[in-house]
């Protein structure tokens, strides 16, 4: 599929869809506190796209299995919990949990998506190890986003830092291409051998997702049909950012400015 390169006044578009999303996921966090439920988190995502005009990208999201559509703005995952965590009054946070917050909005027809883990209270060190390693993950994985470098070094940067800590780097789902829509070309795996794959270029526009696990890489699916969790049972971590590649490297555009 051909992958659609953005020109500098649309990187702009997406880059204010991208702030409402940053300035939700910091809201989201701030009030992430033992007692509190996910679906509180849910709605103060929900006002603060009310606040700022835009539109969920998540909510009514068709299920790729032919379920029934994400029912809530924010994926709120808890612990075991990868990734598409749906928010509930019976999901009350406590000390030692770590919480993932997947959020994406539509703002003038543009779409922003992003992702972090928050620790809970006190959580074990090689929890925070866990968390630690994934936000290097992504960070390392943005620096290699630039102009001569291919996705399978984007991938090879994720993969090494993890396995080189003994975690586990989730196959199944990967970060994508965004733009007018939230899931474009090209698919941004997670793993992958330098020098290989699609040539970076300037233009491109995507987002990097790492999601790894404390110990399998392995994940199974709930019967809600969203819900996808370690098989193991062990704490999974996920840190995800939106990027435009320009002359300068890479534009972190769901970073708050």
């Amino acid at each position: 599929m051909i992958i659609q390169l953005k020109s500098s006044a649309e990187i702009e578009k997406l880059y204010r869809a991208d702030q409402v999303v940053a300035e939700a996921l910091a809201s989201m966090a701030e009030a992430a506190v033992p007692g509190v439920s996910t679906a509180f988190l849910d709605e103060i995502a929900r006002k603060i796209i009310e606040k700022r005009k835009a539109k969920s990208a998540f909510l009514g999201y068709p299920n790729p299995s032919g379920g029934a559509a994400f029912p809530a703005t924010v994926c709120a995952s808890v612990n075991d919990v990868v990734v598409h965590g749906i928010p509930s009054e019976d999901i009350v946070l406590k000390s030692g949990d770590i919480l993932s917050l997947d959020f994406g909005v539509f703002l003038d027809g543009w779409c922003g998506d992003s992702a972090l883990t928050v620790a809970i209270g006190d959580v074990r060190p090689e929890v925070r190890s866990l968390m630690d390693t994934t936000r290097a993950c992504l960070e390392a994985a943005i620096e290699q986003s630039r102009l001569g470098k291919r996705l399978g070094d984007v991938g090879h940067a994720v993969q090494t830092l993890a396995e080189s800590r003994g975690f586990g780097v989730v196959h199944e789902f990967v970060g994508h291409g965004i733009g007018k829509k939230m899931h474009e070309p090209p698919a941004i795996p997670n793993l992958g051998k330098p020098g290989t794959g699609e040539r970076i270029r300037i233009g491109m526009t995507y987002a990097i997702e790492p999601m790894i696990n404390m110990v399998s890489p392995d994940v199974k699916v709930d019967a809600d049909g969203w819900t996808a969790r370690t098989v193991d049972g062990e704490y999974s971590a996920h840190f995800e950012h939106s990027i435009a590649v320009t002359p300068d490297g890479p534009r972190v555009l769901s970073q708050i400015s």
